[in-house]
């Protein structure tokens, strides 16, 4: 029953070397080691109780411990699939090797690339915007064989989206691949490093190495920062990335950091990191924020007002996942108070998470500062010296400057100038809001509203 259950790595790994002995309502499970032990307790007991009252018809009494000698034993856990024995009989316990390490790990364990066949996201449900929109072509001419690459490196911050488009690539080509049933490995850094840490105690090393470089047909690998400063893990990483290279295999790194910004990291496995297409995520826009905020309210089948949409997209910028959570709370708060979305609603909600407001970005300011002084962006950015035009540029330099890491040169391009002229209008503003003249105030006053 367990095995139908699990997944069969998971099974095989931690239930199959488990043994078990039934005393009326009480079922004691024993563990080759503490490590399996352990194991076993936290994240599967809750599973085995289960099983154990389906198949005797009561509630069973748990309890895992380690397998000593001399510990009697009615049979393995696996025959739970069965019928649990009523009383005890002692079996044979395999001596452990003298070689063998006190937390070894079950030697018949066997290392396969994790399968995901359970795809959360897709490319229809991803907000496109201009902070993503290389990335999402970049992801979709993988599926398609439109990327003049195998390998795409996809780099953002937290909560920006790689772990939506990695999971839509998976999708896309499980659903649409030029073969019946792809074999896609779909996992983090960490997983990686632990399975095969594990495969090497097991002294399935080999078998681990079989299975990634010559079975997997794509590699779908998350937060390859992990990787940083672990020399033996890079070591393998790279040997497998090669040998997925050489077999024209598909493999999709994802990370908060581009290659050249790792440290501790081999550099040749930067430059294989490097080697395929790079594509950067940056923050969202304000206009991206509400699009997102209404895609999330049209999956949740519920009407959002523009008050509310437009509250949500300016209070949190720099994380996708708080502001769809965020929706969420504010939905199921609603429901539950049988109340209208309002902004006063969204305020309670918004008090449970970070302000982002507190340093806003280029595109923020440029918006803040077009809305402030009513003209649009193609005029802040065009080469009128119109008096209006000019104090709103030069706000919108000081800002930038105040707000952002940007160099003046940095800041310059983004509004079509020169570093020259951005230094010329910070300082004048500077020296309105030094002198307090009435433009100075009014400058001030403009600062203050975006602070």
């Amino acid at each position: 029953m367990l095995e139908k259950r699990l997944e069969q790595g998971l099974y095989t790994l931690w239930i199959k070397p488990l043994t078990a002995n039934s005393e009326g309502n009480r079922l004691q499970l024993f563990a080759p080691n503490e490590f399996v032990a352990s194991w076993v307790r936290e994240r599967l007991l809750d599973i085995v109780r289960d099983a154990a009252q389906e198949l005797t018809g009561r509630r069973m009494e748990l309890s895992v411990s380690v397998r000593h000698n001399d510990t009697p034993i009615v049979q393995a856990v696996p025959g739970v699939g069965s019928a649990l024995p009523a009383a005890r009989a002692p079996l044979a316990v395999r001596p452990r090797r003298a070689e063998e390490p006190g937390l070894a790990l079950p030697l018949d364990y066997t290392p396969r690339p994790i399968a995901n066949t359970r795809w959360r996201f897709s490319f229809d449900d991803f907000v496109v915007g201009p902070c993503n929109e290389l990335a999402c072509a970049a992801s979709k001419g993988l599926c398609n064989d439109a990327l003049a690459a195998d390998h795409l490196f996809l780099s953002a911050g937290p909560g920006l989206g790689k772990t939506h488009l990695l999971q839509a690539i998976g999708r896309q080509l499980s659903l649409h691949s030029n073969r019946v049933r792809p074999n896609i490995a779909c996992l983090s850094a960490e997983e990686f490093a632990t399975r095969l840490v594990l495969a090497i105690k097991a002294r399935e090393a080999a078998r681990f190495k079989t299975e990634f470089r010559e079975s997997v047909d794509v590699l779908l690998l998350e937060d390859i920062h992990f990787f940083q400063g672990k020399g033996k893990l890079q070591d393998e990483l790279l040997l497998t990335l090669k040998a997925l290279q050489s077999r024209g295999c598909k493999v999709v790194l994802t990370s908060s950091f581009l290659p050249r910004e790792l440290n501790e990291v081999d550099p040749q496995l930067v430059s294989c990191f490097a080697s395929g297409f790079l594509a950067l995520m940056d923050t969202p826009d304000f206009a991206t924020r509400e699009k997102i905020v209404r895609s999330k309210a049209k999956s949740l089948q519920v009407q959002v007002p523009d008050d509310v949409t437009d509250l949500l997209a300016e209070r949190l910028t720099t994380d996708i996942r708080q502001l769809e959570s965020c929706l969420n709370n504010l939905v199921l708060k609603a429901r539950l108070l049988g109340r209208r979305i309002t902004p006063e609603l969204a305020l309670q909600v918004l008090e449970n998470y970070a302000d982002q407001t507190a340093t806003p970005g280029v595109e923020r300011i440029v918006g803040f500062i077009c809305k402030t002084y009513g003209i649009g962006e193609d005029e802040l950015r065009s080469k009128s010296r119109c008096q209006q035009t000019v104090l709103a540029r030069n706000t919108a330099f000081y800002l930038c400057r105040k707000h952002t890491d940007l160099s003046l040169a940095a800041i310059g391009e983004r509004l079509g100038r020169k570093h020259s002229t951005v230094l010329k209008g910070i300082i004048n503003v500077e020296r309105e809001i030094n002198r307090q003249t009435p433009l100075g105030r009014q400058i001030s006053s403009v600062v203050n509203r975006l602070s």
